[in-house]
């Protein structure tokens, strides 16, 4: 049994304040590892060491923290193997998904390392006679990251990086259902050399990572997690105007336009729905199909659906492997009762074995039932008719969420009409609504959250703009 320490500003340490908890496998509920967890202590000592440790490290040359950052790139690479088996055993993460995430991280490595040297300002036209105007971006100082179980390096990475690599400290709290996989990423920056006390990985409970919120040394948290644990921490963040970026769920829909060749679409929307079972906080469990196609639709889905293979996530061929926790499956079923009960018909699926969930599809779903409008989690598929585009657009944005949507049309004129009016922060034409980029702005819009992550996006999150002046020649004043 493998045992994790705390990585407190550097340094593997034993909790002394808080617990040692187990670490359970989703796939059979297994111990996969005892890992500590911080106690007040221990926050104090992250925090006081961050606050210290960011003033020399924002100070540093931007080549200097590019090095550090490129070789921690080099160090995952190496060691992608030990990596992944981590991160199966603790996720549930599918062997497809979890070796696409982790290469996808040695990228966010190289990325941020590529941002420390364009981290620009701006010289202005002078207001006065005898001036130079200018701004310049600073650190932010101390960073509270706060990570989610389903994609657990790369979302916290995507945080870590950027923010270290323009001159932040960070302390990360990784979700406490894969807390392992968020101290990866610390021994990753150990190899690299990182100088202590710039990060710390303080894997604790939800009350004590309040307390790290409120405290006024830290001045952004940056989150990825449920809409209900971001407005919470928006609400804790408020107390001292501390900054957040804030990227939470989504309800994300697909339309799928007459025109649209109905095998690629079902091809699409699979992917959309059933990758990482549909844990994804851009998951497309919510497909709008025009009417003309939509019974033909609903037959290839099923047959697509009942091909897709569930199984043990170490496995190569495994698509949809198991829940983060099989109590998870118990809401699925609820909201596809309420589903059914309103007139809904599951064509294939509705049914789980433990924590693994059959590929679902739920045929005939209008907006009074509850599926429409919440966040499933899991390998669902659900499909509304709509009459036209005008009322696909519609369902479309009859949804408090706005992370991520796709449209499907071979009409160029329609996706540059609806394309603009489907509210949300990223829409994707004729692709998947699961899709990242280390030069786009990743984020939403509504209860989807606030901010943007990935190259620049992240710079601008992660320092603040400072104006200065140089007044060189005489200039008069009123009094």
């Amino acid at each position: 049994m493998q045992e994790y320490k705390l990585f407190l500003a550097g340094e593997w340490t034993a909790t002394e304040s808080g617990t040692v908890k187990e670490d359970l496998n989703p796939a059979d509920g297994s111990v996969f590892a005892n890992v500590h967890f911080a106690g007040p202590a221990e926050i104090e000592t992250a925090i006081s060491k961050a606050v210290e440790a960011q003033k020399e490290w924002g100070a540093l040359l931007p080549e200097a923290r590019e090095a550090v950052l490129l070789k921690a790139a080099d160090y995952l690479a190496a060691n992608m193997e030990s990596f992944a088996g981590r991160l199966i055993a603790e996720s549930g993460s599918a062997f497809m998904k979890t070796m696409g995430e982790l290469e996808e991280c040695v990228n966010i490595f190289r990325a941020a390392a590529g941002e420390c040297r364009r981290v620009d300002g701006q010289l202005y036209p002078a207001d006065m006679p005898g001036q130079v105007s200018a701004f310049v971006p600073q650190p932010l100082g101390v960073v509270l990251g706060i990570g989610p179980f389903n994609y657990p390096v790369l979302l916290c990475l995507n945080k870590v990086a950027p923010a270290i690599a323009v001159g932040n400290s960070f302390i990360l709290k990784p979700s406490s259902d894969t807390p392992v996989t968020g101290l990866m990423i610390a021994e990753c920056l150990e190899a690299a050399g990182l100088p202590k006390g710039v990060f710390s990985v303080l894997p604790m409970s939800a009350d004590l990572a309040e307390t790290v919120i409120a405290d006024p040394r830290v001045k952004m948290v940056a989150f990825t997690g449920s809409t209900a644990a971001g407005k919470k921490i928006a609400v804790k963040a408020a107390e001292n105007l501390t900054k957040c970026a804030l990227e939470m769920g989504g309800k994300n829909p697909i339309i799928v336009l007459k025109d649209f060749d109905i095998a690629k679409a079902v091809d699409i929307c699979a992917f959309s729905a059933y990758f990482h079972q549909g844990q994804i906080c851009m998951a497309g469990a919510r497909v709008i199909v025009e009417a003309p196609i939509y019974d033909a639709f609903c037959e290839a889905m099923k047959t697509k659906a009942e091909g897709i293979k569930v199984g043990p996530p170490e496995e190569v061929t495994t698509i949809v492997g198991p829940l983060i926790h099989e109590e998870k499956c118990a809401f699925i079923d609820e909201l596809i009762a309420d589903a059914v009960g309103k007139g809904a018909k599951v064509l294939t699926g509705g049914t789980h074995e433990g924590p693994y969930y059959a590929p679902t599809v739920v045929a005939d779903v209008t907006t009074d039932m509850r599926i429409f409008y919440e966040e499933c989690f899991g390998p669902i598929i659900h499909i509304t008719k709509a009459n036209d585009a005008d009322d696909a657009l519609r369902l479309c944005n009859d949804n408090a969420y706005g992370l991520s949507s796709a449209l499907l049309t071979n009409d160029i004129s329609t996706a540059l009409t609806l394309a603009p009016q489907m509210e949300s922060g990223m829409v994707h034409v004729n692709d998947s609504t699961v899709m990242g980029s280390r030069r786009a702005p990743f984020g939403g819009v509504k209860q989807s959250g606030m901010g943007r992550e990935d190259s620049a996006f992240s710079v601008d999150e992660f320092t603040e703009k400072k104006w200065i002046t140089i007044q060189y020649g005489d200039r008069g004043y009123p009094c």
